[in-house]
């Protein structure tokens, strides 16, 4: 009897820790990071300031646990690939490492641009904390798959950054593009913005910006999400073509 009173003690705990982080990333995406503080967390909750701070003891811990909920969330998407043998039954080719570290990137990449807040806050924290439970999530969540290419040990770490670096580079410049287009003059949207960048790089001079003025048309209308993308499979080339075992190499086909 006192051990599943304890249990279901331990239940109860877990549950309201859980939902007063999900009602701090609720508050960080509508108020921001000064919005997030302990009075209307519990304004939110209908709570009193005691029954948060038994879980919670201050605004870094809240906003580390709220960051570590919505990448935990992210990044199990890539734990769907993890498996390269699909059960029999089903159709389509086998998943692969590419298609597990696609998943996670992407999932990132989304979970950036829906949290305005997050990469800030990432950012923060992979390098104030790396000890923590973000950076290895989402060193782990890529490095697994990054093993599962053949990649030497020698280089696990290296090739593991260079990924993390550009999904978290890429999708931090991203959300900080979308900040700025929510910012922009009534009547202004994203391609008007753009249509106008692209004009001006046009105009610039020929002899000292050959590559922009050539390239001035590809920023018109572009895709982020696909540009993102296939950002992704240019690391993922170069990763194979670096690895590719070469003849004479130990452990290549004679």
């Amino acid at each position: 009897m006192t051990t599943r009173t304890r249990r279901s003690q331990r239940r109860t705990d877990a549950l309201s820790r859980e939902r007063i982080v999900e009602a701090a990333v609720e508050l960080l995406d509508t108020a921001g990071e000064s919005g997030l503080t302990f009075r209307a967390l519990t304004e939110r909750l209908a709570t009193g300031p005691g029954a948060i701070y038994w879980h919670v003891t201050n605004k870094d811990e809240l906003l580390a646990a709220a960051t570590d909920a919505v990448v935990t969330a992210a990044v199990a998407v890539g734990s769907a690939v993890q498996d390269p043998q699909p059960a029999p039954e089903e159709a389509g080719a086998p998943a692969s490492p590419q298609d597990g570290i696609r998943a996670v990137a992407l999932g990132l990449f989304d979970a950036i641009a829906r949290h305005p807040w997050l990469a800030t806050q990432l950012a923060a924290q992979l390098s104030r904390s790396p000890w923590k439970t973000v950076t290895p999530r989402i060193f782990e969540s890529i490095g697994q798959q990054v093993r599962a290419l053949d990649v030497p040990e020698s280089s696990w770490f290296t090739v593991t950054s260079a990924l993390v670096h550009y999904v978290l580079g890429a999708a931090g410049q991203n959300a900080v593009n979308s900040a700025s287009a929510r910012a922009l003059p009534p009547g202004v949207d994203r391609a008007g913005f753009l249509d106008t960048v692209s004009t001006a790089w046009q105009e610039l001079d020929p002899d000292e910006y050959p590559f922009t003025r050539a390239v001035a048309d590809q920023m018109r209308g572009h895709d982020d999400r696909r540009q993102f993308l296939d950002g992704i499979d240019l690391v993922l080339a170069g990763i194979t073509a670096t690895h590719r075992p070469r003849p004479g190499d130990a452990g290549a086909q004679e």
